[in-house]
């Protein structure tokens, strides 16, 4: 891995990696990686036009979701908001979105496969988290903080439906100064997940 040194900015939390275009249906974005050191993992950002310019940028923070984001699973609401998001920024023209690799609210991806197994046994997605010793939520957003400094990103127009993030951006440092929804239909796979999540995990539909 060829790693660019123009990184003096950045903190020993995250590393900067390199960045390149992204082409894609909807906008030519930039793509920026990052490496962890203290995980090994490695998370993204996409960019589209001049997010530097000091004024809030619509912006979205996306846990990794193979199942939802790759294989276009129904039993959760991630692709469909992955892809309004990006859909959103190439509309406006302007936007960020951090793709954090925190699968399974922080669980991995295996032990996101044995909680389905669990949930197709009839629990929901936060008993089957608690179920395998987890918390039902695991995922940690301070890494983000350097990230967005790194594209000089200091307030946030913030699509998510998850007041924790928004309060996690803010104990970090960055304004937000809207929270936009991002409404997805409910189908008969994910209307119990998206109920079990505003019921709870407080998240604002």
């Amino acid at each position: 891995m060829t790693r660019n040194n123009n990184n003096d900015a950045i903190p020993a939390t995250i590393e900067y990696i390199s960045s390149c275009s992204l082409p894609t249906p909807w906008a030519i974005f930039q793509l920026h990686a990052f490496f962890e050191p203290a995980t090994r993992k490695e998370h993204l950002a996409l960019t589209l036009g001049n997010v530097s310019d000091g004024e809030p940028v619509l912006a979205r923070l996306h846990s990794e979701c193979l199942t939802g984001d790759a294989l276009f699973s129904q039993r959760c609401d991630c692709g469909a908001q992955l892809e309004s998001a990006l859909k959103k920024i190439a509309q406006e023209g302007r936007g960020a979105l951090l793709y954090l690799r925190q699968e399974g609210r922080g669980i991995g991806l295996l032990n996101k496969v044995l909680a389905y197994r669990l949930q197709d046994a009839g629990a929901d997605t936060v008993e089957a988290n608690q179920a395998l010793g987890f918390a039902p939520d695991q995922r940690n957003y301070q890494f983000c903080q350097p990230m967005l400094d790194h594209l000089q990103i200091k307030s946030v127009r913030l699509m998510s439906n998850n007041p924790r993030k928004a309060a996690a951006l803010v104990e970090c440092g960055i304004a937000v100064v809207e929270q936009i929804p991002l409404i997805i239909k409910k189908n008969p796979h994910n209307e119990r997940y998206l109920l079990t999540k505003a019921a709870k995990l407080g998240h604002k539909f």
